[in-house]
């Protein structure tokens, strides 16, 4: 999940709500939970580990934005 989120951080919230909707289903397809309150947990641990990826994706661009608009400094004679 955290290199979902790297991979789509740009569309930070649609990854979010990937993570929300996806996580439980692909968890309920491997039979790794049931149709119990578990599904939420699952969810929000979903979320969560996107957003690592996302926050690492965004810091990352907003790193290279910076690095490419800054100009270069003139010297003084």
């Amino acid at each position: 999940m955290i290199l979902f989120g790297l991979v789509f951080g740009r569309w930070w919230r649609a990854s979010l709500l990937a993570a929300a909707v996806f996580w439980p289903v692909v968890l309920l397809a491997g039979d790794a939970i049931g149709l119990d309150g578990s599904l939420m947990t699952a969810a929000a641990l979903g979320v969560l580990n996107v957003s690592a990826g996302v926050a690492i994706h965004q810091s990352v661009l907003w790193i290279v934005r910076n690095a490419i608009t800054q100009r270069p400094r003139a010297k003084n004679p």
